[in-house]
């Protein structure tokens, strides 16, 4: 049986169809430009065809080239007739019929159509720079002389995708049409201009390029300089674009092609095009069939409306949901409903969100008197103090009222999800939800299996994540379950190298250098030092071997919480979130470390990064061990979108790649030796180290429990 065409064509009534039909997005893999450039030939030569249009089967356009291809050897010999110039140089006009997304080579096939066409729900980008590249088939040349080269830089060095609607103001889309029958749509567009010449062929415009003056691609580079940090990419796009208000189309072409070609084999784009594939695999389950029958969610509730608790809310209703969210008190939900008012009003500030909008947003969150109001609601989150009696308690309640089969999320940052399940007659219906702060910002959205949670309750809590726009990852249960707790040497290493003579300002300056936007101890004033203090105190209670944190609890205990009391870590002016280096904090440091008798010294930038990353390797290990997590690169996700782990660096797991496993291993023996049991090397990374295996391809070593 012959396999289906990757491209069709046909015609009706005179308009040439070319058919793109790639599953599942109609990625530009090996046979499809060579398929659209016979189709074009075909139209081409085909007297009864005036005009044609081009349009993608099933869910989108064309969203992009096949990332699997790059970085796979040396490049092969471009084809002799490309078919991004086939069709800007055919005949017979073309009209690009949108739909879904049209993103990097996707769009950039789109601008070599003489018309576009979308639907309202459609998106178009270049994103290429996200996965460390640069578009690399014309995008770079043609947008620019399309709208301009100010918005074409916006566009590609962000990476953003654009609705249509925001498309045809810039001039990109030609027409929007209405939603249901996009090919009759085209066919009839195409029709209307079959006659007209000369066709507007993007490469021939240059009216706009003046505007490309040294000033706009200088102050683009500044303007980019602290999220562009350590990357090449995104500079590599600004000399594509500057080459395309100096030099003629071809040559410009030239140039993008010679900068692709120097930057897809990068560090920084293998790193990137790893975390791509990475935040795919973190939403598969093995253990749960692909075509388990999902529970209902679109009724949510949130019990807490603290800072929490309002933020989960505002996940919801940022993602069109209505939710019911209910606290202890009347007056501790008045206080989270403003709350949450005025996190949106600061969004409208800054100019980040529309007053209408805000209003609309903020009109799903309906705020209920009691638990009663909730009973019949398909999922509830509860979103309590990290207090076990608290939630113990909540979660009775909620077994007594909730209906048959309703979802009993608890947002817990460690406690012990089992410890809830147990308080009602249905454990199966009880796992994590564990959102990062601040809940409506951050991606990550860890979901913990308890021991007896159903397989459904936990594809339906990956799959409500992803509605709310999180990236979901699959913990086992435990301390600190996997995000907090493979992190948690992390913060340890850096009390301990602060007891040892390091200063804060030096922690957080090699971490921002390495990539994070903020240093892990001006982090910890943001989020307010009470918080980690209270977890410290209730492991410590757990945990007879606890490793104490003397500076970083007399701090807390001297009144200094952070920001919100103008001094934590740093010393803050007031309505001023500068951190500040403060003579106070190296005085306590001092005076602590000679009363515990910890001699002190400098140490090198090199060696804090280390111990800081080394110790969370070495625990993610452990992790893998235990099979508290499925995969190495879920920890890598959890990194990237929960602790901000400089993406272009790939994750945890794959940055110690790029050092070497046995050099990971050997430094983590040696300071096994130096400094005692905290740095004993897993038996995990030992056996990588043994036989030279990667680390971030590591897989649990035993079923999740």
């Amino acid at each position: 049986m012959a396999e289906p065409a990757l491209v069709r064509f046909e015609t009706e009534n005179g308009i040439g169809i070319i058919t793109v039909d790639n599953p599942p997005v109609n990625a530009l893999s090996p046979g499809v430009p060579q398929g659209i450039v016979e189709a074009l030939d075909k139209g081409n030569a085909d007297p009864s065809v005036t005009a044609m249009v081009l349009i993608g089967a099933g869910r989108s356009f064309i969203a992009g080239a096949d990332i699997r291809q790059f970085g796979r050897g040396p490049a092969a010999a471009p084809p002799t007739r490309r078919h991004y110039d086939v069709l800007d140089q055919s005949a017979k006009p073309v009209v690009a019929a949108i739909h879904g997304y049209a993103l990097g080579g996707g769009l950039e096939t789109a601008l070599a159509c003489h018309y576009r066409i979308a639907v309202p729900s459609a998106k178009v980008g270049l994103p290429e720079v996200l996965i460390g590249i640069l578009p690399g088939a014309g995008g770079t040349q043609r947008l620019p002389r399309l709208i301009g080269p100010k918005a074409a830089l916006e566009m590609i060095t962000s990476g953003r995708h654009v609705p249509a609607e925001e498309a045809q103001k810039l001039g990109i889309i030609d027409e929007v049409v209405p939603e249901g029958d996009l090919k009759g749509a085209a066919i009839a567009f195409a029709r209307k201009i079959a006659d007209q010449k000369p066709l507007p062929v993007i490469r021939n415009r240059d009216e706009k390029l003046s505007e490309g003056t040294p000033e706009l691609f200088e102050g683009t580079r500044k303007a980019i300089a602290r999220r562009a940090r350590n990357q090449r990419a995104p500079y590599a796009c600004i000399e594509a674009v500057e080459a395309a208000c100096r030099l003629p189309f071809d040559d410009g072409c030239a140039l993008e092609r010679k900068l692709f070609d120097e930057q897809v084999g990068s560090d920084e784009a293998k790193a990137l095009r790893y975390a791509f594939f990475a935040e795919r695999e973190v939403a598969k389950i093995p253990f749960i069939p692909a075509d388990t029958k999902l529970r209902p969610t679109d009724n949510p509730a949130v019990i807490g409306a603290g800072t929490m608790g309002g933020g989960i809310a505002m996940s919801f209703a940022d993602y069109g949901f209505d939710v019911k969210i209910t606290d202890a008190t009347k007056e501790a939900l008045d206080r989270g409903i403003s709350r949450i008012r005025a996190n949106y009003e600061t969004s409208v500030k800054r100019g980040s969100l529309a007053p209408d909008e805000m209003e609309r947003r903020f009109a799903r969150i309906h705020p209920v008197d009691s638990l009663d109001d909730i009973k019949d609601c398909d999922v509830v989150i509860e979103a309590a103090f990290e207090q076990i009696p608290v939630k113990e308690e909540i979660f009775k309640k909620l077994d007594a009222i909730m209906k048959p089969g309703a979802l009993l999320y608890s947002n817990t940052s460690g406690i012990d999800i089992d410890l809830m399940a147990n308080m009602t007659k249905r454990p199966q219906d009880v796992a994590g939800t564990h959102f990062f702060a601040p809940a409506n910002v951050m991606k990550l959205f860890e979901v913990v299996k308890g021991t007896k949670s159903a397989p459904d309750v936990l594809a339906t809590a990956m799959a409500l994540g992803r509605k709310i726009g999180k990236v979901s990852g699959l913990a086992g249960n435990g301390d600190g379950f996997l995000a907090n707790r493979s992190r948690a040497p992390f913060g340890m290493e850096i009390n301990i190298l602060i007891e040892e003579g390091a200063l804060p300002e030096q922690i957080d300056k090699v971490m921002v250098d390495f990539g994070y936007p903020i240093g892990p101890l001006a982090v910890s004033d943001l989020s307010g030092l009470d918080i980690g203090y209270d977890t410290r105190k209730r492991r410590a209670e757990q945990y007879p071997n606890y490793r104490k944190q003397p500076i970083a609890d007399r701090i807390v205990e001297m009144g200094r919480l952070g920001q919100k009391t103008g001094a934590g870590w740093y010393r803050y002016e007031p309505g001023d979130r500068t951190p500040h280096p403060d003579p106070e904090v190296t005085r306590i440091i001092r005076e602590t470390a000679a009363e515990l008798g910890i001699p002190q010294h400098e140490f090198s930038d090199d060696e804090i990064l280390r111990r800081l990353l080394f110790a969370s390797v070495n625990e993610a290990c452990k992790i893998l061990e235990e099979g508290a997590a499925l995969r190495a690169s879920d920890i890598d996700v959890m990194w990237l979108h929960g602790f901000g782990f400089p993406r272009y660096r790939g994750g945890l797991m794959y940055w110690a790649d790029t050092i070497g496993v046995r050099e990971v291993y050997n430094q983590i023996a040696g300071w096994h030796q130096r400094y005692g049991e905290r740095w004993r090397p897993s038996d995990l990374l030992r056996r990588l180290a043994e036989s030279g295996s990667p680390l971030h391809e590591a897989k649990a070593a035993r079923p999740m429990p």
